[in-house]
């Protein structure tokens, strides 16, 4: 049974990530038959919840950046519909797990930085960050892939949302990281990189919105369904991606950044060929326009159809492609990588 103490009010946060190389081979049945190899690496974009408990007996969800919030009777929270299912899959899976399946009053806040579908693992996130507040809150014997699987399973399993594994192991542990998945394990492998190196990758890579994607659930339901009928041109596509992260990261460890640009347009083009949904004429039109101008590498950060594009760009031909950029839908976003995963802390009483 879980014990509550003086601490009643609790804040956290899980970043965001940008996925480097490797994208779409976390996915099972992928990662479970041939092994799947991910490299990405966290931002200062961030996915917030509070946890407050309350003395009535009532559950109150709130994502403060939808406009959202629901308040559940104690004996009707576990059963009922509610449209924010990362806050209710997660309140239910503790009680569940840890307190006898009996619920607790209590108040949980989120918000993001960066919407679902953009293509940073936002979903993944928030699900970290609700667990990073429980853990505070009742002082969970949690380690960081205790967190990064249980959040797997409250997306995958419980709620039944489609995607890979990588999300929640990035915004758990933080920095970045060169993953492996399997059928029963992941191993995540922290990179160390020169600071230098993080620096002048921080300088050259632009961050581009487009836009939130309505179709990622489509993409990896196709991609999936092309695993199993074992297409052998997505299947190829997916080995040559799991080969660029092999490639990107040694390129990043040496600081052979020109490589990395050209890597990161290499595993662009193979993703195309997972599924006709990843790309559209938005992305070509940004994409052509950004080659046109100077970019060494441009690729979209997550399943594609929309969200954030990466583009790499050496200093000289940086500043003309931030104006050639100014006349397409999107807007550019200022970031920078973090070292740090998730993480909580008390509130300050009022």
């Amino acid at each position: 049974m879980l014990t509550i103490g003086d601490n009643r009010r609790v804040r956290s946060r899980a970043p965001l990530r940008l996925g480097l190389a490797g994208g779409g081979t976390d996915v099972s049945p992928y990662s479970d038959d041939f092994g799947g190899s991910v490299l990405n690496a966290t931002i200062n974009l961030y996915a917030y919840a509070n946890i407050e408990i309350l003395p009535e007996g009532q559950v109150t969800f709130e994502a403060m950046d939808l406009d959202k919030r629901q308040t559940f009777s104690l004996d009707q929270v576990a059963g009922a519909e509610c449209d924010l299912v990362l806050h209710s899959g997660t309140y239910n899976r503790i009680m569940r797990e840890y307190n006898e399946g009996k619920p607790i009053p209590m108040r949980i806040t989120t918000h993001s930085d960066a919407p679902m579908g953009s293509g940073l693992g936002s979903s993944s996130a928030m699900v970290v960050a609700l667990l990073s507040a429980f853990v505070e809150l009742f002082k969970l014997p949690l380690g960081e892939y205790d967190v990064a699987r249980l959040a797997y399973d409250i997306e995958r399993v419980d709620l039944r949302m489609q995607g890979g594994k990588q999300d929640q192991y990035a915004a758990t542990f933080g920095g970045f990281n060169f993953m492996e998945f399997y059928r029963d394990r992941v191993i995540v492998n922290p990179l160390r990189i020169k600071a230098e190196t993080i620096a002048e990758l921080n300088y050259n890579l632009l961050l581009f919105y487009l836009g939130t994607s309505r179709l990622s659930s489509e993409i990896i339901d196709a991609q999936i369904k092309n695993v199993q009928a074992k297409k052998s041109k997505p299947i190829e596509a997916m080995h040559r991606l799991k080969e660029q992260a092999v490639l990107q990261k040694e390129a990043i460890l040496r600081g052979n950044l020109r490589e990395f640009g050209r890597l990161l347009g290499y595993g662009w083009e193979s993703k195309k060929q997972m599924s006709d949904k990843i790309s559209n004429p938005m992305i070509d039109g940004v994409y052509g326009r950004c080659v046109e101008l100077g970019a060494l590498g441009v690729k979209v950060s997550g399943a594609g159809g929309g969200g954030f594009m990466m583009i790499y760009c050496d200093g000289h031909s940086k500043y003309k492609i931030m104006e050639g950029l100014k006349g397409l839908a999107g807007e550019l976003v200022k970031f920078q990588f973090v070292k740090d995963g998730a993480g909580a802390w008390p509130m300050q009483k009022e």
